[in-house]
């Protein structure tokens, strides 16, 4: 497997500046500060994931794909990135925010967390059968 380079550094913290910059602006132009939780809620999302993703099974049950506290890291993960999606379009749907408002804080969101996807997926190290 190669290694990650600098350049996917680069391009990461592109997006990821993009996304942050979309989620301010959706807040600073209407002068409503709520779209701001949807970076909280991005940036939030993998956590679950990523704790979770420890408890796996032993090394003796190597015919089960699957463990529970794995799945309910996904199942929380997934109900957070919905949340994620879902804030703005409640909050436009009730009038708290404008639409360009709920539009660019989505779009900035999927920025924010298709970034930390991308990252957790080009710098992953995969454990060695001996270690």
């Amino acid at each position: 497997m190669t290694h990650a380079g600098i350049k996917t550094v680069i391009l990461l913290s592109f997006v990821l500046a993009v996304g942050f910059l979309l989620i301010i602006l959706s807040c600073a132009l209407w002068g409503n500060w709520l779209p701001i939780l949807v970076a909280l809620i991005f940036v939030l999302a993998p956590l679950p994931n990523w704790l979770f993703s420890h408890c796996g099974g032993d090394d003796f049950a190597a015919d089960y794909e699957g463990s529970g506290p794995v799945d309910m890291g996904r199942f929380i993960t997934s109900t957070v990135v919905v949340t994620g999606f879902a804030l703005p379009l409640v909050l436009a749907h009730s009038e708290i925010i404008r639409p360009g408002a709920c539009a660019m804080s989505i779009v900035g969101g999927s920025l924010v967390y298709g970034t930390i996807l991308a990252y957790s997926a080009a710098f992953k190290q995969e454990e060695s059968e001996y270690e």
